[in-house]
């Protein structure tokens, strides 16, 4: 998984619920090719996760980052970590800010 060079970025492995305030976005994987990240996605919205693929570019290499997001409602947010540790899918957690 590749982080945001500018974002505050964590990987995602408190149990703890989310309390401070702001927007959020949860990337589930970032992936060379994109038919992995398709499938990542696909695998989302079976658990009836809306997600997004995002291309970027890192040193002349792209990645596809499967994107969950922006989410401004915590108990949302906490409700889609949960389910993401159940279905045991790595995530980052990207604050945007207030």
């Amino acid at each position: 998984i590749i982080p945001e060079e500018e974002a505050n970025v964590s990987r995602d492995v408190e149990l703890e619920a989310v309390q401070q305030p702001g927007t959020y976005i949860l990337q589930a994987g970032s992936f060379g090719d994109v038919a992995d990240a398709d499938r990542r996605r696909a695998e989302l919205a079976f658990l009836g996760i809306e997600s997004r693929v995002q291309r970027v570019m890192i040193d002349e290499r792209s990645f596809h980052r499967v994107r969950i997001g922006p989410m401004v409602d915590l108990d949302e947010l906490n409700r889609v970590r949960a389910q993401l540790r159940g279905a045991d899918i790595d995530v980052l957690r990207i604050r945007l800010g207030d």
